[in-house]
């Protein structure tokens, strides 16, 4: 029996999260053809010489040809813009989703550009590493990880369950979210948490009491992985504030009152607080690695990209 589900899939943006798809869907047989395209010349070569894709395509509209799925892979700050100039090459039928880690701008930025007969649904795999570009990813991204899905008005259901089972088959285990919820989970666990993990970078950098010398001989203390998360992607993180500002906002509002109780607790020397707040925090800790989200190996479990060998 062919496991096949969608026999053509366009790439738009060869990074981690659409090469580790690529190399998901060879692990898995889900596509028979699979066509790629991204911005950058040197990307493109790249991909063409490590055979990351069956075709590396000259533009976006070109990969997206003849696609049953076609996946956004691109800053969510030009999804407008890739939508619009791959809509005359949709085929009837075709689905359209993305990997973007903010929904309610996508959703306006994109569903406008998209004929009527192609089917948009959005996503959002809640995979990655510090690593970009087309060297960086690896079949293995998302096994146990979650991918998000977004209904928009209209969704076929039988599209959005088609797609589903296509993230299950890359290893992702599936939900369902509305986009304004997805929005604000994200700016909990992900948006609010790579500000501060910048800020905390750059913090150490103005800190000129430590040198630059112990900050790095130093990091395993618990720095290490404030640099880690800081290293994304600049463009990628600049687009998710700016296009989910308010619940970002909002989340770093109620940081900004924990900060200040805290920061009370220390003065105060309420050891009772501080003992029973971080008694809490410990067991969010615990709650994650139940879940099989990560280990408590004392490398944290995580997979070592090619890139880091």
């Amino acid at each position: 029996m062919s496991s096949v589900i969608y026999p053509k899939v366009a790439l738009i943006g060869l990074g981690l999260i659409a090469g580790s798809m690529a190399h998901g869907m060879r692990r898995a047989g889900l596509a028979e053809t699979i066509s790629g395209y991204a911005r950058s010349a040197e990307t493109r070569a790249i991909a063409a010489e490590i055979g990351l894709v069956d075709e590396v395509c000259q533009s976006a509209a070109e990969a997206c040809t003849d696609a049953d799925l076609v996946v956004l892979a691109v800053p969510v700050g030009v999804m407008g813009k890739v939508a619009a100039e791959i809509a005359p090459a949709l085929k009837p039928g075709a689905v359209v989703t993305d990997v973007g880690s903010v929904k309610q701008s996508v959703i306006a930025d994109v569903a406008p550009h998209l004929p009527e007969g192609v089917h948009f649904i959005p996503g959002h795999p809640l995979a990655g590493t510090e690593h970009s570009g087309p060297r960086s990813g690896f079949a293995e991204l998302f096994d146990n990880k979650w991918c998000i899905l977004v209904a928009v008005e209209g969704s076929d259901q039988a599209e959005v369950e088609k797609l589903s089972r296509f993230w299950e088959a890359l290893g992702s285990n599936v939900d369902v979210m509305d986009p304004a919820h997805h929005d604000l989970v994200l700016a909990v666990t992900s948006h609010a948490p790579h500000l501060i993990a910048y800020t905390m970078v750059g913090v150490a950098d103005d800190l000129r009491r430590v040198t630059d010398s112990e900050v790095i001989k130093y990091s395993a203390a618990g720095f290490r992985d404030f640099t880690r998360i800081a290293a994304s992607d600049p463009t990628m993180w600049r687009d998710v504030f700016l296009t989910n500002k308010a619940a970002t906002l909002e989340i770093l509002g109620r940081f900004t009152e924990e900060l200040f109780a805290l920061q009370r607790a220390i003065r105060t020397e309420d050891g009772e607080h501080l003992h029973d707040y971080f008694t809490r925090t410990r067991a969010i800790r615990r709650g994650i690695i139940d879940a099989g989200q990560d280990t408590d190996a004392p490398d944290f479990g995580r997979f070592k990209a090619k890139s880091d060998t």
